[in-house]
């Protein structure tokens, strides 16, 4: 006699990463990992002229696969890998849990 099997649920294991939410202070208060690969031309700020002013909008981050933007919000994720990516509010919130 055949058992029914119930409908068991499962919950992803995602691995610790680091991240820090992308702001306007970026240049200033980034962490060390991030302001690396700054330095070495990795990521760049997206930047506007307003009224004479210079504003961060978001950052531009080059990859092996090509270069991913994030804007002003976007949280900034290291991977487990090493590897820097961006990743909308949202998403990031259903990806990851606060430690």
């Amino acid at each position: 006699m055949m058992r029914k099997q119930r409908n068991m649920k499962y919950k992803r294991k995602v691995p610790t990463v680091e991240a820090f939410q992308l702001n306007r202070d970026a240049e200033i208060n980034a962490p060390g990992w991030f302001a690396r690969d700054v330095k070495k031309e990795m990521i760049y700020f997206d930047r506007c002229i307003t009224d004479g002013a210079i504003f961060i909008y978001g950052c531009t981050i080059n990859t092996g696969c090509g270069k991913l933007r994030a804007k002003i919000g976007d949280y900034i994720v290291k991977e487990s890998s090493g590897e820097i990516r961006p990743y909308k509010s949202k998403d990031f919130a259903r990806i990851f849990e606060r430690m």
